[in-house]
């Protein structure tokens, strides 16, 4: 009973009060997200009822989804025009670390995170990190650049160790709000777990691909503490 009062459901824990999304798969039609704009709405009127202020679209662009800026830019665009609700919404990408985005950083053809046109929003395969990662690391910080690793817990053949390494070579971090209540599977959630309490996540994001992701989320229980957690991490990341 102890431990019980200790957890809440997601949905009346007040997570998403002034809630800042820097990831998720909205724009529709585009990925493997949203597939018709009447679900995006539905989604972002739901994300208002529970208190999301901003939203930053970040559907994928890699070599099996070879999306380009432009072509999501109008999409964004039209998308704007349809939905009427208070919530703010902002364009961004989540890159894959492949041949397509080493193109794409050579011609600065890329579509960042937040205000200052320097953040790179960007993931690998779960299983396998990508050839010369470190390579495209290096290369995204001599141009310029601030790499945000989307949901590092989820990559199976990363460690404690991982992660400390890539964070002091001024990698950043991005977790996946649905992995501290298990979305993923055990493992996820105890790396995430690790890493939220070792401050180590500097943004936040619910990495929405549809309705029956969010139903799953907020029906879920979480500690009040990890609660607590999260929304000052919401608060404090910069974008």
């Amino acid at each position: 009973m102890w431990i019980l009062s200790n957890k809440i459901r997601v949905n009346e824990s007040g997570l998403f009060e002034d809630f800042r999304d820097c990831h998720c798969h909205l724009l529709p039609g585009v990925d493997d997200g949203v597939k018709g704009t009447k679900e995006t709405l539905r989604i972002l009127s739901f994300w208002e009822t529970l208190g999301v202020k901003e939203v930053y679209l970040t559907p994928h662009i890699m070599e099996d989804i070879p999306n380009t800026p432009i072509e999501l830019t109008t999409k964004y665009e039209i998308l704007k025009t349809q939905y009427k609700g208070n919530i703010q919404l902002f364009l961004s990408a989540e890159n894959m670390m492949d041949g397509l985005f080493v193109k794409r950083l050579e011609t600065g053809d890329l579509l960042t995170l937040g205000s200052n046109g320097k953040r790179l929003l960007v993931e690998t395969s779960y299983y396998v990190p990508p050839m010369n990662m470190d390579g495209i690391i290096y290369r995204m910080k001599e141009d310029g650049y601030e790499p945000i690793l989307a949901h590092p817990e989820r990559y199976h053949y990363m460690n404690q160790h991982d992660y400390k390494q890539w964070k002091q070579q001024g990698v950043l971090f991005q977790l996946d709000v649905s992995a501290l209540v298990g979305a993923y599977g055990s493992n996820a959630q105890k790396k995430a777990e690790w890493l939220l309490n070792h401050e180590m996540y500097d943004y936040v994001g619910s990495d929405t691909h549809g309705l029956g992701q969010i139903e799953y989320l907020l029906n879920s229980l979480i500690s009040k503490k990890t609660v607590k957690k999260v929304k000052r991490l919401a608060e404090e990341q910069v974008l």
